[in-house]
């Protein structure tokens, strides 16, 4: 019977599987994957948003170093706050980092004027760039090459000897197509009605006129999610033959969980934080401590790749540009509370200090430290020393020490009159 079919189709057997748009996929899975397509996947596209959205909404300042304390630069220089004047802020933050997760690359076209102050900071297409020797680069559709001087480039992950960084979605592009493949098997297997491919057999010979017909007859009646788990209706000797492997015997919906946990591990993104909630994605105490790592690990390391790319940007070179990463590791209110009053206490914070963390206004006198113990300012520590030894002294001497000995008993740095105190005097002869 499959002979008859082969020999009634337009193309033959060689021409069907020699053909090299069946093989030519990129893939083993048969899904051609790239750089665009991948957001197809959902769990790439959660794992990009939730790292570039992450970054890009930080607050970034210009600062400079002054007796080894970080300070604010002021003026701070336009480009830090306004890279880009076709969009705001965070837009410009979210391209490079996209460019830089999906491609490894981050190439920024400089415009300077007249003078080489920078006007604006343009985030070009990573595959319409290509690195030349000697950091040259070449804009594609331009044409245009472009020298150090007016390109930025910042990679992921540079191998030895290579001039581009290493794309993760080409290296693990098995991976991908993998989950894109179990999505499309899904996607097809719930729209052809959740029922599996098969034969029908008949007992007989057909015109290929009646094959199609038998064919559109079978799928008119159960094909899409409409029209599933209908009863069929066989006449003719004709038999229904399944030939797809069913769903639940290839483990389909542990693949697509184990496709999610590799994509995870690639973008090295928390498994509670692309809503996954099976037993053992939590593998840490607490989800505190999983945003912990997750702050430490990739945000962290994204933020001081563009800390040390664009800090080379500034004018004065001492300077520096940061990100402010204090939010991401704010702890409840409670902890918070325990922590500011260890440091009140101890003395290396201020009360203006520890308002200014709460995003509150700052108070009079409250940029005074103070001392652990009678949590004065410490300022005044001396002087609180010295009255408590005067407390010790007048109550030495009213127990009938002389002067001499208790200056020093407490060393107090004070010379004594040496007469006693009128509270011991001696009462005058005769009475008052």
């Amino acid at each position: 019977m499959l002979g008859r079919l082969l020999e009634n189709r337009a193309g033959s057997f060689q021409q069907l599987w020699g053909s090299a748009a069946i093989f030519d996929r990129g893939t083993a899975s048969g899904i051609s994957i790239t750089q665009d397509k991948s957001l197809e996947i959902s769990t790439i596209y959660a794992s990009v948003r939730l790292i570039s959205d992450t970054i890009s909404t930080l607050p970034v300042d210009q600062f400079i170093r002054e007796d080894g304390a970080r300070r604010p630069y002021r003026p701070r220089e336009e480009w830090v706050q306004r890279p880009n004047m076709m969009m705001d802020r965070t837009t410009f933050w979210q391209q490079v980092i996209v460019s830089l997760l999906l491609d490894g690359n981050a190439f920024i076209h400089i415009l300077r004027d007249e003078q080489g102050g920078i006007l604006e900071l343009h985030v070009l297409n990573p595959n319409d760039v290509e690195v030349m020797s000697g950091r040259r680069y070449r804009i594609l559709h331009s044409n245009m090459t472009l020298d150090r001087e007016e390109i930025l480039h910042i990679t992921e992950l540079l191998l030895p000897g290579h001039l581009r960084g290493v794309s993760r979605i080409d290296k693990a592009k098995e991976s991908l197509g993998l989950s894109q493949a179990l999505t499309e098997f899904s996607a097809r297997f719930f729209g052809n009605g959740a029922y599996a491919g098969g034969v029908i057999e008949y007992p007989g010979d057909l015109t290929p006129e009646q094959q199609q017909m038998l064919r559109d007859s079978w799928d008119g009646a159960h094909r899409g999610v409409h029209r599933s788990h209908r009863p069929a209706v066989l006449f003719g000797g004709a038999k229904y033959t399944p030939t797809m492997v069913n769903p639940s015997d290839s483990q389909l919906l542990d693949e697509r969980k184990f496709a999610v946990q590799e994509i995870a591990r690639i973008f090295r993104v928390p498994l509670f934080m692309l809503s996954v909630s099976e037993p053992g994605a939590v593998s840490y105490a607490s989800v505190e401590q999983q945003m912990q790592w997750f702050v430490s690990t990739t945000i962290q390391t994204y933020a001081q790749k563009l800390e040390t790319a664009f800090s080379q940007l500034l004018t004065r070179r001492d300077s520096f540009i940061k990100f402010n990463l204090n939010s991401l590791v704010r702890a409840d209110l409670q902890t918070r509370t325990a922590a500011y009053s260890s440091a009140l206490s101890a003395g290396w914070m201020s009360v203006n200090d520890v308002r200014g963390l709460e995003d509150l206004r700052p108070v009079e006198d409250g940029d005074q430290y103070r001392v652990p113990l009678q949590n004065v300012p410490l300022t005044d520590a001396p002087v609180i020393t010295i009255a408590e030894k005067a407390k010790a002294a007048q109550a030495l001497t009213t127990a009938g020490f002389t002067g001499d000995s208790i200056a020093r008993l407490l060393d107090l740095p004070l010379e004594h009159t040496g007469q006693a105190s009128v509270q011991v005097q001696p009462m005058p002869e005769g009475g008052a």
